[in-house]
């Protein structure tokens, strides 16, 4: 009998890749693969492009990206080690085109305008809050070039109060970045770097959070139960993808400041 867990209609392209893979290869309690297609919808990627997935996990989503898109893909992570993702990645026949590295989302080792795309999957809510996150990303992007997330969030704002149903899984360390597609893209939209074209939350993502959740982790009975009481009232996934515009401006980092020393009085003269 054929294993169907984590096979869906709705995401033909994911479905293929078989869930001990999938399983072995999630870095959260999403599914990689099914918000990487999501994103994927919204998002113009043709071969040869070069994109940066940012916050990859163990980079099944850059194998995803690379093997469907045929895309060169720079697999970056500050938690995951490279070298496992290498041996994923040379596993999966795609050593030519995925490239691990280990990076910090706020300190990166590119050029600028050196990608096509960036994307970032249900990873850019632990760095991209920061207000100077968009536009140190997008210096690396070429002008029209396209900046995608698609992670864990909400359908509906909180307004500062935790949803009693929720309160004994919320995390003050995490959840407190979790923002509607709403929020993120007036937090995008206000730099002016970006023409965003799509800001929106998945219909019914709670439940296949929920399934993904139950295949990589059943004992996990606190953040299922949370999931259940909610029923996609509050929890869910968010999606938002730009373009870079080619007249914004966007200016090189400060990275260092020259030394200079001029000796100066200490104190004012006893005379004042």
């Amino acid at each position: 009998m054929a294993d169907m867990r984590l096979f869906n209609d709705r995401f033909p392209r994911a479905s293929r890749y078989h869930p001990d893979w999938v399983v072995a290869g999630m870095g959260s309690a999403s599914n990689a693969l099914w918000l990487t297609e999501w994103l994927c919808e919204e998002l113009d990627l043709r071969p040869g492009m070069r994109v940066l997935d940012l916050g990859c996990g163990r980079a099944i989503s850059s194998i995803f990206l690379h093997r469907e898109f045929n895309v060169q893909v720079w697999a970056a992570d500050l938690w995951f080690s490279p070298s496992e993702n290498f041996q994923r990645v040379r596993d999966a026949g795609a050593d030519n085109g995925v490239f691990p590295i280990h990076a910090d989302a706020r300190s990166l080792p590119f050029p600028a305008e050196f990608f096509d795309a960036i994307v970032a999957v249900d990873s850019y809510m632990y760095y991209g809050t920061d207000d100077f996150c968009l536009p140190a990303l997008a210096r690396l992007v070429k002008p029209d070039g396209q900046i995608g997330i698609a992670l864990s969030g909400l359908i509906q704002d909180t307004h500062g109060e935790v949803p009693a149903h929720l309160r004994s899984w919320w995390e003050q360390d995490q959840m407190w970045s979790f923002h509607t597609a709403r929020w993120w893209r007036q937090h995008w939209e206000r730099t002016g770097i970006l023409d965003i074209s799509i800001a929106d939350a998945m219909t019914d993502g709670w439940k296949l959070w929920l399934e993904s959740l139950r295949a990589i982790a059943p004992d996990n009975t606190l953040e299922i139960e949370a999931l259940e009481s909610d029923a996609g009232m509050y929890i869910g996934y968010v999606r938002v993808v730009g373009r870079r515009r080619s007249a914004a401006t966007l200016h090189d980092p400060i990275v260092s400041i020259p030394a200079h020393y001029e000796k100066a009085p200490l104190l004012r003269s006893s005379s004042v």
